[in-house]
């Protein structure tokens, strides 16, 4: 099999190459792609260095698979060449995620509704993935009608500038190339993206539509709030839903314990619960006070962690590669 990674020096493509150190996937040829500063440079994997080429390079190598992660812009131009030459692309950006052609997929949920026919795959929205990650299997079993989601969200999710930013407010020193619009050190910013005509961040729709369509139910109401925090890996929310029957707490605990990537933290009069520094670089879903709502019938509240960079995106990646690979598909 041959395997391309496109953004391998950004944030993400970084950490799929990290994971990939640690599986046995049946790679016989392995290519790094990035932007036209960083061809010619040479990333080490297994103590051995590859030369990382332009896409144009990597899509005249015909990969049977590739992993997008540099942008939307990227994507919706070279992803349908490459699948149109026969590579299966699985693209972190949101450029195909809402198209009604193409499978949004966390694998734990609905990767048996790939089909071999698929070409481009759409990884969802780092804070999307681990919050269905929680509402699916309750979903199932007690049927939600309404979320109401609160998010804390590391300046990872933005990118290395938004990091670099952080750091240079932290120590104090001049930096020019802001990508948010007022500081973030000390700061919390309620705005992830840009604001759209309805005064609802891009962010806040995506985990909107993107969750009804993992979940497959358009008729759950979900509304949401995304909020830009000064934390360096992990994104955090508090998340409160509304279900048609009345739940129980310690049947909750045993259907979110039995599920795969899910890991139940909830001690908290002994002060544990899931926090950003925790969930680094681990490749699990944390929940934790996890509490009936006194205040609404049939609801509760919860929290949940992981880190953005590993679940939220390159983890997931991977995870629909081996699937791709255990089905025989590449």
């Amino acid at each position: 099999m041959k395997f391309g990674i496109v953004g391998a020096t950004g944030m993400v493509g970084r950490e799929i190459i990290d994971i990939l150190e640690n599986k046995d996937l049946p790679i016989k040829k392995l290519y790094f792609s990035a932007s036209k500063n960083s061809v010619g440079k040479e990333i080490f994997f297994r103590k051995r260095k590859y030369q990382i080429i332009s896409i144009q390079d990597l899509f005249l190598k015909r990969p049977n698979l590739v992993l997008f992660s540099a942008g939307s812009l990227i994507s919706k131009k070279w992803a349908p060449l490459f699948a149109k030459k026969g590579s299966i692309v699985i693209d972190n950006s949101s450029a195909w995620r809402m198209d009604p052609d193409k499978k949004l997929i966390v694998p734990e949920i609905n990767s048996s509704s790939i089909e071999k026919k698929d070409k481009i795959i759409a990884n969802p929205n780092c804070s999307t993935i681990q919050l269905v990650m929680i509402l699916y299997p309750l979903h199932m079993e007690y049927h939600i009608s309404r979320v109401v989601i609160s998010t804390y969200q590391s300046v990872t999710g933005t990118g290395k500038k938004a990091v670099d930013q952080l750091n240079k407010e932290k120590d104090k020193l001049f930096f020019s190339k802001k990508v948010y619009p007022h500081p973030i050190y000390g700061n919390v910013l309620p705005q992830c993206d840009s604001f759209l005509d309805n005064n609802y961040t891009i962010e806040e729709i995506k985990l909107i539509e993107e969750t009804k369509k993992i979940i497959n139910d358009k008729n759950i109401s979900i509304t949401a709030t995304a909020v830009r925090v000064p934390v360096i890996g992990g994104h955090s929310e508090c998340v409160n839903i509304t279900f048609k029957k009345k739940p129980d707490i310690n049947h909750i605990y045993k259907i979110l314990s039995k599920k795969r990537g899910i890991i139940i933290l909830d001690f908290p009069k002994e002060n544990i619960y899931p926090t950003p520094i925790f969930s680094h670089k681990k490749d699990d879903v944390f929940v934790g006070r996890i509490r009936e709502d006194f205040s609404c019938i049939n609801s509760l509240n919860l929290w949940i962690v992981a880190d953005n960079l590993r679940k939220g995106s390159a983890t997931n990646a991977v995870q629909i590669s081996e699937y791709l690979i255990d089905k025989n598909y590449i």
